[in-house]
């Protein structure tokens, strides 16, 4: 890590019925406009073969103002406006370079209302922030505390489906700072009757926190669909909806932080499998189960806080054969069940599956860092498998 670290630090705020109003119009003018140059640019690749950037896009917002019917525009802060813009640039490029899809259109109904201001468009003093077209400060609940003599360089203000705002303030901390190496090396296997199997043996149980909510859940979304679409009953039944699914988010968010930042503080080197899970939740029995678990927001978490720290993350191919490998003599199970936990290996050891998995995880992550043995599967592996053989070998007739 060289450098300070540049993070956001996230608190709910409670704005005025001015202030309300006022980030409301700028959220619908940032939709606005993203749309807006959205289409200017698909219409001029489509009709003529061109690429429009950043700079022509910002031209045609100064275009944009000046007309009649979207003189609104004018009458928010021109720095969100501006960021929608360098937000779509960014969008089009991570699609030219395969990282995402080509960007959609940004709905008043299901898109996030955000808006992004810089140092020109806010005011920070003595821990008050005041944003551009507003008379008064945020009165924002400081549920901890910033570091000490930084300044927010950028401030994301945004409202979530269940009507609660929320302000992100992106810094550099001083405080994230590598830790002391360690010798102590764990390998990670996920699942969902126990969250995590650490190749320890110890198990960190699933909370299923969507279970507990559950019937809650279901009672409030029957109300909602008995509303009639378009009425204000229906949006404050939307809103309960939506209050019960972040009430479950938080949970899950906090308990994986807890849990990540432990792993990373006390292990040097981390191994954990390359799970799809967008192509994992296509199994209807599992998939609310398997975002419930929260799978890729615990890798996500894992891989930043391990960055930061000074970690080491390694991954191991998501068809690894961890749980049909015997950790004691290497031999490979034709078939393993799910509903199978416990086996017994023809060399006579007996494995617990999720235990064996985490250990046959850590012993090929260990054999990538030491001989490359994930950049390519061997294809005749002295002694068996190799650590990313993909599939049991047939057997000839």
């Amino acid at each position: 890590m060289n450098g300070l670290v540049k993070r956001a630090f996230r608190y709910r705020f409670h704005p005025s019925e001015a202030q309300a109003a006022e980030l409301s119009r700028t959220f619908g003018c940032v939709r606005k406009v993203y749309n807006l140059a959205l289409q200017a640019r698909a219409e001029a690749w489509t009709l003529r073969g061109e690429r429009v950037g950043y700079e022509a896009t910002s031209a045609l917002l100064t275009a944009w103002k000046r007309a009649e019917e979207l003189a609104f525009l004018a009458e928010v802060s021109s720095v969100p406006l501006q960021q929608a813009l360098r937000h779509l640039q960014t969008a089009f490029t991570n699609f030219r370079a395969k990282r995402a899809r080509f960007p959609r259109f940004k709905s008043r109904k299901k898109s996030r209302a955000s808006a992004e201001y810089t140092r020109s468009a806010f005011r920070w003093c003595d821990g008050a922030l005041t944003l551009a077209k507003m008379a008064e400060p945020l009165d924002i609940r400081w549920s901890r505390p910033l570091p000490e003599g930084v300044l927010p360089s950028t401030v994301t203000v945004s409202r979530d489906a269940a009507g609660r705002w929320f302000v992100s303030l992106l810094c550099e901390d001083p405080g994230v700072t590598p830790l002391s190496a360690t010798d102590s090396v764990v390998g990670i296997d996920v699942g969902l009757d126990h969250l995590l199997v650490l190749s320890t043996g110890e198990k960190i149980g699933n909370p299923r926190h969507e279970r507990r909510d559950r019937t809650a859940l279901a009672k409030a979304q029957r109300a909602l669909c008995r509303k009639q679409k378009d009425s204000n009953n229906r949006a404050e039944a939307r809103v309960k909806v939506a209050r019960i699914h972040a009430r479950i988010a938080d949970r899950r968010t906090d308990h994986l932080h807890k849990i990540t930042t432990r792993l990373v503080r006390e292990n040097q080197t981390l191994v954990i499998e390359d799970l799809a899970v967008s192509n994992m939740v296509g199994n209807h029995r599992l998939a609310r189960a398997i975002n419930d678990a929260g799978w890729r927001q615990f890798r996500q978490q894992l891989q930043y806080k391990a960055d930061w720290r000074g970690r080491d993350v390694i991954t191991v191919d998501r068809w690894f054969p961890s749980s049909k490998l015997c950790s004691v003599c290497g031999a490979l199970a034709v078939s393993m069940p799910l509903h199978v936990r416990m086996w017994t290996c023809g060399c006579g050891a007996t494995h617990d599956r999720d235990v064996n998995a985490a250990r046959n995880i850590l012993a090929a992550g260990l054999a990538v860092t030491v001989c490359g043995a994930g950049v390519r599967p061997q294809r005749n592996p002295p002694g068996g498998q190799s650590a990313t053989k993909q599939k049991t070998p047939r057997r000839e007739p």
